[in-house]
């Protein structure tokens, strides 16, 4: 995993094989109204060039690691990680 590429102009938290995103909310940053329709808004951009998101919150990293890994490993097993 690659960490803090820019991909279609826009910083991302990780991205695994060429075009599987993964992002990180932490809860300061993600809690404005306006910054989390920034970050859907970006979401949707990187799904429509063919790129896969999956966007995880703080909460979920920290209590719920198990759910997160199995969601990255089944997006890999999918191969949406390569084009």
């Amino acid at each position: 995993m690659s960490q803090q590429v820019v991909v279609d102009g826009h910083r991302v938290d990780g991205l695994i094989g060429e075009r599987l995103i993964l992002q990180f909310d932490g809860h300061a940053p993600h809690q404005d109204a306006s910054q989390r329709s920034r970050d859907l808004a970006q979401d949707r951009r990187l799904a429509l060039s063919g790129h896969t998101v999956l966007r995880f919150s703080y909460r979920q990293v920290m209590h719920e690691w198990t759910l997160v890994e199995r969601e990255i490993s089944d997006a890999i097993a999918q191969g949406r990680h390569q084009w």
